[in-house]
């Protein structure tokens, strides 16, 4: 069943067309689809949080008020509403209400509900992620540091946030050659020999074999915990004496290795220092255009500037800079759980915003400590946040170029396979195998914005011949379309309430990595399935493998077209080709690196590690194993008959 917005024969969605009509018709509502005034009458005035909720039982915007029934009334209102609201209203079925004790209980639940449900009329923040730290263990004799994202659960001491995992790999690597701490796994560790290559290159002091004593590598490691706290001026003073003292000795290499570091140090502070911050603050600068916004965060630690990171909130149309800034910093910063976000004592921004107060009380009680939220800055601090200002408007304007140039291949595409509208929603397949082992099928989406990641999807390809590029993508295009199938007694996946799901789409185009073989089973499976409304097309690689000769296959012609190697059209296929290619090879080394890690013994329920490793020492290996009779399994200890049999049915049948 085709989603309503691919049917629309116009190029502009459905809800940009209901926008634009909504513009021209401000004062007048669509139709209510629950009784409005005995609602309004008897709606609470304290504060609270209400969620607008559609005919599907899907949660399409939820807010929070001082005052529920005045903020709710506002929405009905029959002048000054945005286009946006006049839309949103006119979906709303029913509206719940969440009665809280005060304004920051309402905030806090407000951002909870919009993480968990991310309403489709929210602003959203796309950062599902956690920020990565480096963490330093204590419970060893020999601390590791390592990199760490996720829960900081650990036992140790954790450094950051960093912006992204860059840069914790580039200050882990400085920090090596600096100050040879070690940073391989505890596996490694625990079971080295010799010495490893890191303490040939002089990167790491070999703990592991005690070519270090435990006072020496304690010193590197408080020297680690000094620079990475902004202490570098006296990590630098102790290196001066030890260089001087060392020196005096006639120790003229330990002098060097002092010298360089404290070069090194040097260098390393002009790059990072920010003047005259001492503290942890973090610079959040806004830009708005077009109806998209650019949020600039900048990331100051003990006075180091650890970089920045650009978000672009989902639903930012005809929303002001103060509520887009209002719910990205509620959003950013409120957690349900204190470990999750590291707070510091300033936050800077670049416009004023409401809430601010709320805010502020909201992470002083999370954080333990006063959180102050400044806009109004002179000096050093306004240089910095006009910095970030322009970090923004230069982020905005790349987004909206690139943005501009994928909708222009779309419009493209539309004219090359003359198709009745632009597409909305490209999908690509693609499968990947060695020699018919770890077969593993991939599915890429692009909309009009790019890549969209967050609907990739991998197939595990089991139970055909292997090889069989054929059934390969048979089986993952039926897996991936069945829930779309028309056929009685199915439902399609748009009509499942929830209000934490959203709808899935059927894409306008498919487009198969393959030729007529691939781009038949496509067809086949689509008409088994009775959809109709997805055009199919093949792309196959020209003559040795040169992108300006690849082929493009109509389904339902079995038509090759040729396009010029500088269509737009072609270049947006091949990077959708490219893109569902290296998907594709990624999941395939992934799944084969863990099948040979994991031994055949392990697939045999009832045979746990101590059994697993007593027939593989009374053979001498897997290969005796698989080659022994069920008599001779049945001799080792612990192996019944029963599982005997259970064992040699594994490898002969």
């Amino acid at each position: 069943m085709r989603d309503k917005e691919t049917e629309h024969p116009n190029k502009q969605s459905p809800e940009k067309l209901s926008l634009e009509k909504a513009s021209s018709q401000k004062t007048q509502f669509p139709a209510l689809l629950f009784e409005l005034d005995s609602f309004l009458k008897e709606l609470t005035t304290r504060p609270g949080v209400y969620r607008m909720i559609d005919a599907n039982e899907i949660v399409i915007y939820v807010g929070k008020a001082k005052n529920l029934k005045n903020r709710v009334s506002s929405y009905f209102r029959k002048s000054g509403q945005s286009p946006k609201t006049i839309v949103m209203v006119g979906q709303i079925a029913k509206i719940e209400i969440a009665i809280t004790h005060t304004e920051s209980e309402a905030l806090l639940l407000e951002n909870n509900l919009i993480k968990t449900l991310k309403p489709r009329y929210n602003i959203l923040l796309r950062d599902d992620k956690s920020y990565p730290y480096i963490f330093l263990s204590d419970k060893d004799d020999f601390p590791r540091l390592a990199f760490h994202r996720g829960a900081r659960n650990k036992k140790g001491r954790y450094f950051g946030p960093y912006p992204n995992g860059h840069s914790v790999k580039s200050s882990l690597n400085l920090l090596q050659k600096l100050f040879p701490v070690r940073q391989c796994e505890d596996s490694f560790y625990k079971n080295r020999s010799r010495a490893c290559l890191q303490y040939q290159i002089k990167r790491c002091k070999a703990p592991c074999v005690d070519l270090v004593s435990e006072e020496e590598y304690a010193e590197d490691v408080r020297h680690t915990v000094l620079f990475l706290e902004g202490k570098s001026n006296q990590v630098i003073d102790e290196l001066v004496t030890g260089m001087e003292q060392a020196a005096l000795k006639l120790e003229y290499e330990k002098a060097a290795i002092n010298r360089d570091q404290i070069a090194s140090l040097r260098r390393l502070q002009e790059k990072q220092y920010v003047s005259n911050e001492k503290g942890d603050l973090d610079i959040i600068a806004i830009d708005y255009q077009q109806g998209v916004a650019c949020i600039q965060v900048f990331f100051v630690r003990d006075g180091l500037n650890l970089g920045n990171k650009s978000f672009f909130p989902k639903n930012a149309q005809h929303q002001s800079i103060s509520e887009l800034l209002s719910a990205f910093i509620a959003q950013f910063y409120i957690s349900s759980s204190k470990s999750d976000r590291f707070v510091p004592a300033a936050i800077l921004v670049s416009h004023p915003f409401d809430d601010r107060q709320t805010i502020e009380n909201i992470l002083y009680e999370q954080s333990g400590h006063k959180v102050a939220i400044k806009d109004k800055l002179r000096g050093e601090r306004a240089r910095w946040l006009q910095m970030a200002q322009t970090n923004a408007q230069t982020a905005l304007m790349s987004r909206l170029s690139n943005r501009a140039s994928v909708v222009k291949r779309f419009e493209d595409l539309q004219d090359a396979l003359k198709m009745e509208s632009m597409p909305e929603r490209l999908e690509c397949f693609d499968i990947s195998h060695s020699s018919g082992e770890a077969t593993v099928a991939s599915c890429v989406v692009f909309d009009q914005s790019g890549p969209l990641k967050s609907d990739y999807r991998r197939f595990n390809i089991d139970n055909i011949t292997p090889g069989d590029d054929y059934a390969a993508m048979h089986q993952a295009l039926t897996r991936r379309y069945r829930r779309f199938s028309q056929l009685p007694g199915r439902k399609d996946e748009s009509q499942k309430s929830g209000a934490h799901k959203i709808a899935a789409k059927l894409p306008d185009l498919l487009v198969i990595d393959g030729g007529k073989g691939q781009v038949k089973q496509a067809r086949e499976v689509m008409q088994a399935l009775q959809i109709t409304s997805v055009q199919i097309i093949g792309i196959t690689k020209g003559e040795g493998r040169k992108a300006q000769l690849d082929t493009l296959l109509l389904s339902e012609t079995n038509e090759k077209v040729i396009l010029p190697s500088n269509s737009k059209a072609m270049h947006l296929i091949q990077h959708i080709r490219d893109e569902a290619h290296r998907f594709a090879i990624t999941g395939h080394k992934n799944r084969r690196a863990k099948a040979r890690k994991t031994s055949q013994l392990e697939k045999i329920s009832g045979l746990g590690p101590k059994r697993r490793q007593q027939l593989l020492r009374q053979f001498g290996g897997l290969q005796e194993v698989t080659r022994a009779g069920v008599e001779d399994l049945a001799k080792i200890s612990g192996i019944s008959k029963l599982l005997a049999q259970k064992i040699y049915d594994h490898f002969h049948h």
